[in-house]
């Protein structure tokens, strides 16, 4: 029998997992049963990306690690776990200085990896993590993600103020698009013709037109906005405001791209920083870093019917429908 929401709405189907970067865990949610298993990884998870179909799980991160004469340092780490098979082992490999955020290329065999560290996009093959080659960026690449049509990243480059245009077959940058201060994700809408980009320095929205590849538009969100995501036919943008350590935000900003303003805001939990959607575009996950928890809002009513304890400090979080 399927678990209920608030309401008595059905819970949604499929799994999230959230990187849980406070003590070095990855949680996975089976949100129809509420079932939940955190397990231990051998560094502080940062991001997390399932690939499509749902066969690996993707994870970035840094581990503590002894340099040179005893020196303590950080190693950038790249994980790809078989989800398909029972009792497989995470692969894993070095990813560079600082590695932000992973996503996986539309068939699955390409992981591109940010290098905050760097000024670079390494690219792995899947699920080896053979490294196959590394792109180019401006200043501190952040969060990334592939256009609907799988043919070009977009990579936030926080201290450039810019965003990377990347040809996804060519591995090459194409275009550098002047956005504002601290940008730090990317998302897309549907159709592909709009990009967003979270401007956490100057707490608003950049809407991006793809085509002229110029910035249209700033939005005033929350304090601090990390992730967004689009969801499909109604041209809403579902924006976490972070606010700061000492006085974490907890609201999601829903904007009207369209109108260029919010239109509702969404009390979650302290921290509010990952974001996710199903695929039906029914439910949005939202992963409160300071609270330790998962929100689940229902879109249509825009309102949180459900919020689940996960690892500590929660960030990058993913969805998937079982494979």
């Amino acid at each position: 029998m399927l678990a209920t929401l608030g309401g008595g709405l059905a819970a949604p189907a499929g799994t999230v997992f959230t990187a849980n970067e406070r003590d070095d865990s990855i949680t996975r949610l089976q949100l129809d049963t509420g079932a939940m298993q955190t397990t231990r990884i051998e560094f502080s998870p940062h991001n997390v990306q399932v690939t499509p179909g749902g066969k690996f799980l993707l994870a970035v991160g840094v581990s503590a690690h002894s340099g040179h004469g005893g020196d303590a340092g950080t190693r950038g780490r790249l994980l790809a776990w078989d989800l398909t098979t029972a009792g497989s082992k995470p692969v894993l490999t070095d990813a560079g200085d600082h590695p932000a955020h992973v996503v996986a290329d539309g068939t699955g065999t390409r992981a591109f990896v940010t290098d905050s560290g760097a000024d670079m996009v390494h690219v792995f093959a899947i699920p080896s993590l053979r490294k196959l080659g590394s792109v180019p960026t401006d200043r501190y690449p952040h969060g990334l993600r592939s256009s609907p049509d799988g043919r070009t990243l977009y990579v936030a480059n926080m201290k450039g103020g810019t965003v990377s245009v990347i040809d996804a077959a060519a591995l090459k940058e194409t275009a550098r698009i002047p956005v504002g201060r601290g940008p730090v994700q990317v998302g897309f809408s549907a159709d592909g013709k709009q990009a967003y980009v979270s401007l956490s320095s100057e707490n608003k929205l950049g809407i991006i037109d793809t085509t002229a590849r110029r910035l249209v538009r700033k939005v005033p969100v929350g304090p601090t906005p990390i992730q967004m995501v689009a969801t499909a036919g109604t041209g809403l943008v579902y924006v976490a405001n972070q606010g700061s350590t000492p006085k974490p935000a907890d609201t999601v900003s829903v904007v009207d791209a369209a109108r260029g303003r919010v239109v509702a805001t969404v009390r979650t939990g302290k921290g509010a920083h990952g974001v996710a959607m199903s695929q039906d575009g029914r439910y949005v996950f939202v992963t409160n870093i300071e609270a330790g928890t998962l929100s689940v809002i229902e879109t249509a009513s825009r309102q949180v019917v459900a919020t689940h304890t996960v690892g500590a400090g929660p960030n990058g979080v993913t969805w998937m429908l079982p494979p």
